[in-house]
Formats: C-alpha cells, sequence, structure tokens
C-alpha cells in the first residue's frame, strides 16, 4: 500500500527560489543554495557524478550497507525505515533488504520536497517490496519532521554525505530537530565523508570529465529557465577548492568576464565583476570526535561506526537518549 502525505503549498517551490535567488544574488558574496542544482538534467548529471572514477562517497557507503545493512536491523529492530530525501536506489535497497530479511520492518517513509520525485521513488519501491507499507511525506526536512509516520521504532537514515552540505549551526539545528521527533530508543543512521588529503578531495569535486563543472552551472540553467534570466552559462567556470580551516570543500562559478544580468520573475539585476564567484556548495568533511561531539550535544548515544576499506567514508549509528 502506498499513501502520500503533502504538507507544502503548489507553490512552495518556486516561491523558494525566488527568495533563495534574490537573497543570495543580492548578497555580498553572491551565494546560492545546492538545492537548486536538481532539476531533471542536474539529477542526471549527479547520477553520472556517482559513476566516475574520482568521486567515492557514493560507491564507499554503499559498500559500508552492503556489509551491515543486517548489522543495523539486528540493533535497531526497527519497524519503520525513514529515509530524508526520497530514495530507491541500491542503498535505500540494501537497507530495506537487511530490516525485512531481520523480519521486523513494516513500513518504508520516505521524506522529499518534489511531490513527482517521491511519487515516482514511492512506486518502485511499493512495486518490488508489496508487503512493507510506503507512507511518503512531500516536506521540507527543515520544517516537516515531526509530520513522519511509522510504528516505533523508527531509524531516519539520512544518507549520501548531504549533512556536509549545512554549516556548524544549521546542523545543530538540523540534529536537534531529529532529536525532538524521535522517542527515546529511536535511532538515526548518517552518512558523513571523512577529512582525507586535500587532492583526493578536490578531485571529487573537479572531475577530469568536466561532469561536476556542467553540474555546477546547471543551477544558472534553472534560474534562466524558472525565472526568466539571461545568464550566459558558458561565461562561467567551475571551481572547487579545499579550505583546510573549515575543512570543507567550496564549489564556486566564477565569472570569466564583467556582466549584467537580468532576472525578470524577481526584477533584479544582477552585476558581476571579471573574476568574481558565485559560491554555490559546501561539503564539509568529518573526522570522527566531531560527529560525536554534535550528536552527543542534540541528545544521541553513540550505537556503532563503521567506514570503507579505505576509511573515506562513515556510516554510523545513534539511539536517541
Amino acid at each position: 500500500m502506498t499513501l502520500i502525505d503533502v504538507h507544502l503549498t503548489p507553490d512552495y517551490v518556486a516561491r523558494a527560489l525566488r527568495e533563495d535567488v534574490r537573497a543570495g544574488l543580492s548578497a555580498t558574496p553572491k551565494w546560492l543554495p545546492p538545492k537548486w542544482f536538481y532539476d531533471a538534467r542536474g539529477s542526471e548529471l549527479f547520477e553520472e557524478i556517482t559513476r566516475l572514477p574520482e568521486y567515492y562517497p557514493t560507491r564507499a557507503e554503499r559498500e559500508i550497507l552492503r556489509a551491515r545493512a543486517g548489522e543495523i536491523a539486528e540493533i535497531t529492530k526497527a519497524h519503520t525505515l525513514v529515509e530524508l530525501g526520497s530514495g530507491s536506489s541500491e542503498k535505500t535497497r540494501l537497507l530495506l533488504d537487511g530490516l525485512r530479511d531481520h523480519g521486523t520492518l513494516t513500513s518504508f517513509v520516505p521524506l522529499d520536497v518534489s511531490e513527482s520525485a517521491l511519487r515516482e521513488a514511492s512506486d518502485a519501491i511499493n512495486a518490488d517490496y508489496p508487503t512493507i507499507d510506503v507512507h511518503g511525506v512531500v516536506g521540507d526536512f527543515t520544517a516537516h519532521l515531526d509530520k513522519l509516520p511509522g510504528d516505533p521504532p523508527r531509524i531516519v537514515a539520512f544518507l549520501g554525505g548531504t549533512i556536509g552540505n549545512l554549516i556548524p549551526a544549521e546542523r545543530e539545528s538540523f540534529f536537534q530537530s531529529i532529536r525532538d521527533v524521535l522517542e527515546p530508543g529511536e535511532w538515526l543512521l548518517l552518512g558523513a565523508d571523512l577529512v582525507k588529503d586535500p587532492a583526493t578531495l578536490v578531485a571529487a569535486y573537479d572531475d577530469s570529465a568536466g561532469v561536476t563543472a556542467e553540474f555546477n552551472k546547471n543551477v544558472l540553467r534553472v534560474i534562466n529557465r524558472q525565472l526568466g534570466a539571461d545568464f550566459d552559462v558558458d561565461a562561467f567556470e567551475h571551481v572547487a577548492i579545499w579550505d583546510a580551516d573549515n575543512e570543507w570543500i567550496e564549489m564556486h562559478l566564477r565569472a570569466t568576464r564583467a556582466m549584467h544580468v537580468l532576472i525578470p520573475e524577481i526584477h533584479l539585476d544582477v552585476t558581476f565583476a571579471a573574476g568574481e564567484e558565485l559560491s554555490t556548495e559546501i561539503s564539509a568533511k568529518f573526522h570522527r570526535s566531531g560527529v560525536e561531539a554534535e550528536l552527543d550535544k542534540a541528545g544521541f548515544t553513540p550505537a556503532a561506526w563503521w567506514t570503507d576499506g579505505e576509511a573515506r567514508f562513515s556510516l554510523s549509528l545513534w539511539q536517541a537518549v
């Protein structure tokens, strides 16, 4: 059985895009949130990125899940798997298989802001796991975690290293919001990329085939299409750097010439100087001690910590106290 709860207004995504573009392109320095990479083309490009030889996080996390899904099921005995970011991918299925095979799983609850993506993912899971109830939630994980259904104990999965896209203050708020909606004894499963040599990190975000560069530029195409802007996408170049002080990768788009951009839908004129950079993403990398400190502060106790064979990526399990 598949149910879908919608907690967003029909114009939520369009309104959020307008607000983010106005705020980010009016700021100094300019910025845009990474969530706007992901229209249909952006999602295709990201899937291509995950298959690149330089981009290790997806393979490393999948390796851990393949080895540990049964152990996760044994520890948690979860009845409900909640996934933040709708998933029908191999990683989601590894978790579902482990929990189902253990005999405790009754429902899968994916949450995503895109109703179309959520319905597609939910239908795919429902077709392949007919004994599991699928209860999708169209919502924003920064605002609608209290809307998550499911029989306890639940395990909330936040995979892919997406936690690295949040700055420390945002992570603190996010972890606390998860803890606030979980009952004592329920679970959080977190995928986090680890600090390693800068050359490996930069290569993962600046591949030799230029796929990440196209992915980065896609945010400009989204604004052109959705807001009627006239960005010359080819006049920007992709930049990825390692910030050793903050221990995160930064992605930027650098203007190769001076230009003036009109964004009619929000009545905004934007000027770029030659060489000016627009920040599009941070991707923080972690040490185990840092993850433990942040989760302890939010009210979780550690249950397990795993890495892939090369210790590039971590998957950790936390219990609400």
